[in-house]
């Protein structure tokens, strides 16, 4: 399950949002289902091999990398003061520390903060690529706890998620959390839906979440390829 999202054009949108990326770069968010951990370089070689499949590369509206290239964009990533990254990996694996997280991923999640004249406002990315974890709730829980944190320290009290309109699945799960559709694009090929956390909507995201246990990440623990060169 992916929702739709032009890699290129997010990375030409101007940055004027300090400290997104970096802000989470020592957090790991820990659900039921899913852990949420930043984007290091020791996730590319998997993250790599999922962005070669034509689907995954048709729901994202992204263009085949090379695994150097895959690097640089993780390094960007890492600066980037529009974009802040998790990879999603299974909660019951990652638990059990007996493999390595590359093992554990089953995908990312991203919030875009772009509109310079509304700092409250992010945009929501969620791509499950393991097909083997999409409609069991990886994508729910990891969507519901990238809404908590971007509400909690990052102060966004309105999402949107643009997604391809053949994605019905992803619609329907963003419409089962009280996401709205506002708007069509045709160019694009895609519906826009939106979410206003007024206080109602902040108590229910709150008590959908009152499970997330957050911690420290320890990123010395795993390389970070030329990023720190």
């Amino acid at each position: 399950m992916c929702s739709s999202g032009c890699a290129v054009r997010q990375t030409c949108r101007v940055i004027w949002r300090l400290g997104a990326m970096k802000t989470n770069q020592n957090s790991v968010l820990q659900g039921k289902r899913v852990t949420l951990v930043p984007y290091t370089s020791a996730h590319v070689p998997r993250y790599h091999e999922w962005m070669k499949s034509e689907e995954l590369q048709r729901l994202t509206a992204s263009e085949p990398l090379s695994l150097e290239q895959e690097y640089e964009m993780q390094c960007s990533w890492r600066e980037d003061a529009d974009k802040c990254t998790f990879i999603v990996l299974d909660t019951d694996k990652w638990s059990k520390q007996t493999i390595t997280e590359e093992d554990c991923m089953v995908g990312d999640v991203n919030l875009f903060l772009t509109d310079s004249e509304d700092p409250t406002l992010g945009e929501i990315e969620i791509m499950i690529a393991e097909a083997s974890y999409r409609g069991r709730g990886f994508g729910k829980e990891a969507t519901l706890i990238m809404m908590l944190y971007g509400m909690t320290h990052l102060g966004l009290t309105t999402f949107e998620a643009k997604i391809g309109l053949e994605n019905e699945t992803s619609i329907g799960m963003f419409k089962k959390i009280h996401f709205k559709e506002v708007g069509v694009n045709v160019i694009f090929h895609e519906v826009t839906l939106r979410l206003v956390v007024d206080e109602q909507e902040r108590q229910w995201l709150l008590q959908q979440t009152s499970h997330v246990d957050e911690k420290s990440y320890n990123v010395t623990k795993l390389q970070n390829w030329v990023c720190d060169s």
